[in-house]
C-alpha cells in the first residue's frame, strides 16, 4: 500500500531525533511536511535541510511541522541536525516502512552502478491528514519556497471551502 492524492495518509510511526516518537494521528490539526532525502551530511541533503531549516519560521507561522526522513541510523541524524542547527525533528527509517509507504525508494545511478536508493521527494499533508501534494524527483533550488507556498494555500483553500459552506446554510 502507498499514498495516493487527495486521500488520507495512513497512520504511521517513526522514531525522530531528540528521543521523539512522531505518530501521524497525534498531529491532526496541524500540516506536516514530509521530506525524504537519501543521506545525511551529502551536499544535495544539506542544501536542502538548510533551506528549510532557513524558513522554518514561515512554516511554523501556517501551522506546519517539518520532518526529514532518511534511512540513516540515530546517531547520523543527531549529528547532521546539530551540525546544521535544523530546529525541526529527522525521522529515521532504517526498515525503510516509511519510505515504502511513500513510494520513493527507486532504482538510481551513480558512476555507473545501479542501485535501490531514496528519491528525493516531498509531501504534504494537510491537517485532516489528507495528502494534498507531492514533489518527487526534487531539484532543490526553489523547492522548500514551492512548499512553504502549498501550504501556505492550503490554509487559503480550506477557509474558502469553510466559506463555501456556510454561504449554503445561510
Amino acid at each position: 500500500m502507498s499514498v495516493t492524492l487527495g486521500q488520507p495518509v495512513p497512520d504511521f510511526t517513526g522514531q525522530a531525533t531528540s528521543n521523539t516518537t512522531v505518530k501521524l494521528s497525534e498531529l491532526k490539526g496541524r500540516k506536516v511536511v514530509l521530506f525524504f532525502y537519501p543521506k545525511d551530511n551529502t551536499p544535495g541533503c544539506t542544501s536542502e535541510g538548510q533551506a528549510f531549516r532557513d524558513l522554518y519560521e514561515e512554516f511554523q507561522a501556517s501551522d506546519t511541522l517539518v520532518f526529514g526522513v532518511s534511512k540513516d541510523g540515530m546517531k547520523a541524524h543527531e549529528n547532521f541536525r546539530a551540525k546544521h542547527e535544523f530546529p525541526f525533528e529527522l525521522i529515521s527509517d532504517t526498515d525503510e516502512s516509511l519510505c515504502k509507504l511513500f513510494d520513493v525508494i527507486k532504482l538510481k545511478q551513480m558512476y555507473g552502478k545501479e542501485y535501490m536508493g531514496i528519491e528525493r521527494s516531498t509531501f504534504l499533508i494537510d491537517s485532516n491528514g489528507i495528502l494534498q501534494h507531492e514533489w518527487r524527483k526534487v531539484r532543490i533550488k526553489g523547492h522548500v519556497e514551492d512548499v512553504l507556498q502549498a501550504a501556505q494555500m492550503v490554509d487559503t483553500q480550506a477557509l474558502a471551502e469553510d466559506n463555501d459552506s456556510k454561504d449554503e446554510e445561510e
